[in-house]
């Protein structure tokens, strides 16, 4: 059965941070390449960072430099780690599962996860 739960979620104002944690199955955790990604209402989704299973990392442009994308895997938990949040950032965030294998953010598209979570609420303020 595959699980993904995501946590951490929160109302900040802009410059704070926020850790997002999201605790998966084992199957899903084993899967490869995992990430998150966020939606906002009329945007559609776009892909924030992935992680490979080997630990390798990959940031969408406008994030780098202020996200951190880490995983544990005593705990099969993946996290987000943001800083300097913007508003811009506000969005709701999921984690995903066995995604692409070069597992590779690519401006203007994003990854083919085969499982999500429902996700968590991030909202930044002025």
């Amino acid at each position: 059965q595959v699980q993904l739960e995501e946590s951490g979620g929160d109302s900040v104002q802009a410059g704070g941070s926020l850790t997002l944690s999201c605790v998966a199955s084992a199957y899903a955790y084993s899967s490869g390449c995992m990430g998150w990604f966020r939606r906002v209402p009329g945007q559609g989704r776009k892909d924030v960072a992935y992680i490979n299973i080997d630990g390798r990392t990959s940031y969408a442009d406008s994030v780098k430099g202020r996200f951190t994308i880490s995983k544990d895997d005593d705990k099969r938990t993946i996290y987000l780690h943001m800083n300097n949040l913007k508003v811009e950032d506000t969005a709701i965030y999921s984690c995903a599962a066995d995604g692409p294998s070069l597992c590779k953010v690519t401006a203007g598209n994003y990854g083919n996860f085969k499982y999500s979570g429902q996700g968590t609420q991030v909202t930044v303020s002025s």
